[in-house]
């Protein structure tokens, strides 16, 4: 009598091969998709995140507590961008991917970044995104950092020498101007790189020298605000140099028109320039940010 073969036999290696590389075929379609719905999660998170970042500054914002004005939220996602999500709106602000920035929206997510809101009076919200990229690309401050570039752009300095003037000023406020009809010109031409796109701005002092000439800036609608408020005001120096300072708006006329210059008019320019020098724009700027959401102008409006 035979005896019946149980078939132990098992697998050959051209079957097992055949099987891990069905297996590797199915990782690799599975694992772009499962990455892409892990980012999903990461920046759904991190809109909800800053999304309830602002409902705080709001509520800040209604009960005055202004040392709240601001909020920093630390993001998640792994991918520069929004890879999930476009447009995207935070704080009543929509924004599309490839609009860039605007007035009231700076900047990118990235990877190991941070987006900061800021509740600014007589402007309203600020979002901002900072950070390093998570491909070594690092994101720069949004802002042109030469101020008197759209002014030594024009032949403005060069009239005024020509009519030995030793002093001048450009008012952004100003109804009638055609030397800040020419000026603007060239800030529109920077388009939202420059900072002098926002806020009210002036430039004054002296045409001839850089070193006795100024640009003051501030986040803040002066008209808005009305003459004889003291308002912050980051100060450029044409020669090098941005300081953190403070200024009384004041009531101007020109052709019958009135309007709240950002400053009255300076004979001695020593006082706004006697604090802490920052070496660039952006620090300048930070440091104004923080001035404001400290409260300290909660009332200059």
């Amino acid at each position: 009598m035979k005896k019946q073969k149980t078939g132990n036999n098992g697998f050959t290696i051209a079957e097992l091969l055949i099987v891990v590389a069905i297996l590797g075929v199915l990782v690799a379609i599975s694992m772009p998709v499962f990455s892409g719905h892990l980012e999903k999660s990461r920046e759904t998170v991190d809109l909800a995140n800053v999304r309830s970042a602002y409902s705080e500054v709001m509520t800040a914002v209604i009960t005055e507590d202004t040392a709240n004005y601001s909020r920093t939220v630390k993001l998640k996602q792994k991918r520069d961008n929004w890879n999930a999500y476009d447009p995207v709106t935070i704080a009543g602000i929509t924004h599309s991917r490839d609009e860039g920035n605007t007035e009231h929206w700076i900047g990118i997510p990235v990877e190991n970044g941070e987006c900061t809101l800021s509740y600014i009076p007589d402007f309203g919200m600020k979002v901002i995104w900072s950070g390093a990229g998570g491909n070594d690309t690092p994101v720069s401050f949004p802002y042109n950092a030469d101020l008197h570039g759209a002014l030594d752009k024009t032949d403005i300095l060069d009239e005024l020498k020509k009519q030995n003037k030793t002093y001048f000023e450009i008012d952004s406020k100003c109804p009638k101007s055609d030397m800040l009809t020419r000026v603007n010109e060239e800030i529109r031409k920077e388009g939202s790189s420059s900072l002098l796109g926002t806020g009210t701005w002036a430039y004054m002092g002296s045409p001839k020298y850089a070193s006795s000439r100024y640009l003051f800036w501030t986040s803040m609608d002066t008209n808005q605000v009305g003459a004889g408020k003291k308002i912050p005001v980051i100060v450029s120096k044409a020669d090098g140099g941005f300081y953190i300072s403070e200024t009384t708006t004041a009531a101007r006329k020109k052709d019958g028109k009135t309007y709240v210059a950002i400053a009255d008019h300076i004979a001695d320019f020593s006082p706004y320039t006697s604090g802490k020098k920052y070496d660039s724009l952006e620090d300048a700027y930070n440091a104004y940010q923080k001035l404001l959401a400290d409260g300290t102008y909660e009332k200059a409006s």
